[in-house]
């Protein structure tokens, strides 16, 4: 009789254990879940990638750079990475002191990751029509550029941004539209009155619009928290290294500075483990009715005096992709 009893309890014990079974596989299954959302799928995608080759091949004397942003103790080194001295220093030194900027590095489960992958989103006509949406969401950072927007246009580009480059004049007033909240607004500044621009924001200065090739924005609702001001070091690099431009034109020279797009691809080169791009390529010159973005009616006609050399950078862009540093998600010109 005992020996039965047992095996009844025995029996029951194991019924009552079945749901707190269960409950441990749901939780386990939700933490993997987690995993992967934290951690990309795109991780297999480094697996045949071997980063110092990459560096040996492109030649540029850079490396993995992790430091993409400046900060406040920049000021007391005696030695900077650019070996140039930084610009604006006075304007700098007030907005970095601005305790509502943030801590100038990307979010933490981002900076642990083994493998850091990266998509760069032009704002070009060839990513239309595209549907790359969902493969661009899979990337551990995706860069995106100005004010090129994501809100109607998922299905092409996507509705995740880690970094959002821009400057005044491509700046929109409303960020979280088109970002997510978490988003890096990052500053690149090409000229004084671009720090001038965002003290005026940080501090609620009386704003001036001299200086610029079309009024900025004079309210600016973004999270301040979210700010960052890009190294300048990367600026000179992409001209200097990538571009092979003279950091000073000859006299009657017409001036040329890179695009923030190709500001971008340089910036994830220095972070990312794999680059790849979309939305690069601008249709032939030769037609000025052809449309330049995904959005809008802006045409070639647009840039005919624009203060960028495009072909030079296509011709960078290629050979980036042919030494195997970038890779292309579509085709393009």
């Amino acid at each position: 009789m005992f020996l039965k009893i047992s095996r009844i309890e025995y029996k029951t014990w194991c019924i009552r254990l079945i749901p707190v079974g269960f409950f441990f596989i749901c939780y386990y299954c939700s933490q993997l879940c987690l995993q992967s959302k934290l951690q990309p799928s795109t991780k297999f995608l480094c697996d045949n990638i071997i980063a110092q080759k990459k560096w040996e091949r492109l030649n540029f004397n850079i490396s993995r750079k992790t430091e993409l942003f400046l900060k406040l103790k920049d000021f007391f080194w005696k030695e900077h990475q650019s070996a140039l001295s930084l610009p604006y220093e006075l304007l700098l030194l007030k907005i970095l002191a601005n305790y509502k900027i943030g801590n100038y590095r990307l979010p933490t489960v981002i900076e642990s990751l083994d493998c850091r992958t990266c998509v760069v989103i032009g704002n070009g006509f060839a990513i239309k029509n595209s549907s790359l949406g969902t493969t661009i969401n899979k990337y551990d950072i995706v860069i995106r550029m100005n004010d090129a927007p994501v809100r109607g246009y998922e299905q092409d580009v996507g509705n995740k941004t880690t970094i959002r480059l821009f400057y005044p004049e491509s700046a929109s007033s409303y960020p979280a539209i088109h970002n997510d909240p978490d988003t890096l607004m990052v500053l690149v500044p090409f000229k004084q009155q671009d720090l001038r621009w965002l003290k005026e924001i940080l501090y609620n200065e009386k704003r001036v619009r001299a200086g610029f090739w079309k009024p900025p924005p004079q309210i600016w609702l973004g999270r301040t928290s979210q700010l960052r001001i890009l190294d300048p070091y990367f600026l000179h690099l992409t001209a200097s290294k990538l571009l092979e431009m003279p950091l000073e034109p000859k006299k009657k020279q017409k001036c040329v500075h890179p695009t923030t797009g190709i500001l971008a691809v340089f910036l994830a080169l220095n972070y990312c483990d794999l680059v790849h791009v979309a939305g690069f390529g601008y249709p032939p010159s030769q037609n000025p009715k052809q449309p330049i973005h995904y959005y809008g009616s802006e045409t070639m006609k647009s840039m005919k005096d624009s203060y960028h050399d495009l072909n030079h950078e296509a011709q960078a862009l290629k050979r980036l992709e042919e030494l195997g540093a970038i890779l292309s998600l579509h085709q393009h010109s």
